[in-house]
């Protein structure tokens, strides 16, 4: 009894010191029903409850492996010690799962005088199959039935069947169960409309007496117009081209339609405020003539300033 008591405690001490500082430690009374083999015992086949205690870790929720060790508690004297693993099947949704079980086992019948043979010592390997349950968010029912043939040469008939249930508590929740909500399926996603623009040209075309640079009057709607579409566009410019006619001097003309054009500027900056950085003037003399310069009428026409903005907006 001492060799048993020896070995499963040093099992047990080795699993223990080399997971318990891992996720998946658990731990839990156990109680076997073991039906014996005939073979074994002179009287016939043996029965035997077993009570025990277990420690174990699990991994990922599919895997454990585990240590117990029980001692006989009805029938023929009948100590067990034993290292398991188990393998979870499907999916874990939270309701019976079940499982198999296969590993090795030691039975202990010393002083029992019931033996075909003087194997007081046996070893058995086994295979199981069955369900589990966690019954709180850290305790675990579990119970399966299994099968074990006695190791030893000249022996390979015995066979020996238990009933096995145990209880145990997880330190660490054991990991849930990841469950996927239907998908809803959606309409495709239609892409919003582009607004609709027009782009709009705003022409200011200022015309003056001979030899002046004084703006009239009556320009006044079209300086209105160019000065509001400024305010509302401020990324916009403006840039005023100065005109003559061919009468004077070549020198004389140039400077005219530069002061033509720096009077309708400054009539834009100061009657509505629009900052003068983005206003710019040219002067072309009579260096490019819309009309005849032999008539009064051709004349007039080219005594001018004229400007033309260009900008886009959405069409509300």
């Amino acid at each position: 009894m001492k060799k048993l008591a020896a070995a499963i405690g040093v099992s047990l001490l080795t699993l223990s010191a080399s997971v318990f500082a891992q996720e998946g430690l658990y731990l839990g009374p156990s109680l076997g029903y073991y039906y014996l083999d005939s073979d074994r015992v002179v009287s016939g086949h043996d029965e035997a409850g077993v009570a025990g205690f277990n420690v174990g870790y699990r991994f990922f929720n599919d895997w454990a492996l585990e240590a117990g060790y029980g001692k006989d508690i009805a029938g023929d004297d009948l100590d067990v010690a034993q290292i398991n693993a188990y393998f979870w099947l499907g999916e874990d949704n939270g309701g019976w799962r079940p499982y198999v079980v296969a590993g090795f086992s030691y039975y202990d019948r010393d002083g029992e005088n019931n033996l075909w043979s003087d194997e007081e010592y046996t070893h058995q390997a086994q295979i199981g199959f069955g369900l589990s349950k966690m019954i709180s968010d850290q305790w675990e029912f579990r119970g399966d039935a299994r099968i074990a043939h006695k190791l030893r040469e000249g022996n390979e008939g015995i066979n020996d069947g238990s009933l096995n249930f145990a209880l145990n508590y997880y330190f660490n929740k054991p990991a849930a169960p990841v469950v996927e909500a239907p998908v809803e399926p959606r309409e495709p996603e239609m892409p919003a409309p582009e607004p609709e623009t027009r782009t709009i040209t705003v022409r200011l075309n200022v015309e003056f007496e001979f030899d002046k640079a004084i703006v009239r009057a009556i320009y006044g709607d079209e300086l209105h117009a160019v000065a509001n579409a400024m305010k509302v566009h401020d990324d916009i410019t403006l840039v005023l081209e100065g005109h003559t006619d061919a009468r004077g001097s070549d020198d004389y003309n140039q400077g005219l339609s530069e002061r033509r054009a720096a009077a309708v500027k400054a009539k834009i900056v100061e009657d509505y405020g629009i900052d003068p950085s983005r206003i710019t003037t040219e002067g072309y003399g009579e260096s490019r003539p819309i009309a005849d310069n032999a008539t009064d009428e051709g004349r007039a026409r080219n005594r001018r300033v004229v400007g033309e903005m260009t900008y886009t907006e959405v069409v509300e």
